[in-house]
């Protein structure tokens, strides 16, 4: 679910579709909640915001990327 926010808000997507927007959402999510913490509201003990935004950041690094070798 966090990938597939991460994809509409940056409105790109990773490679593989949907499975790479699942797997960018699981690490950034990890990612963000170990940079920024443990804040804001929880669900099954995942702070939501520091996940959405290391899952976005990681959705535009990798996008970025691809398209750099892309081109």
């Amino acid at each position: 679910m966090i990938g597939a926010i991460a994809g509409a808000i940056t409105s790109r997507d990773l490679p593989l579709g949907w499975v790479g927007n699942i797997v960018g959402g699981l690490i950034g999510a990890w990612l963000g909640q170990a940079l920024l913490g443990s804040w804001g509201p929880q669900l099954a003990e995942i702070a939501i915001l520091p996940a959405v935004v290391g899952a976005v950041i990681l959705v535009l690094l990798i996008s970025l990327l691809t398209r750099g070798l892309a081109d």
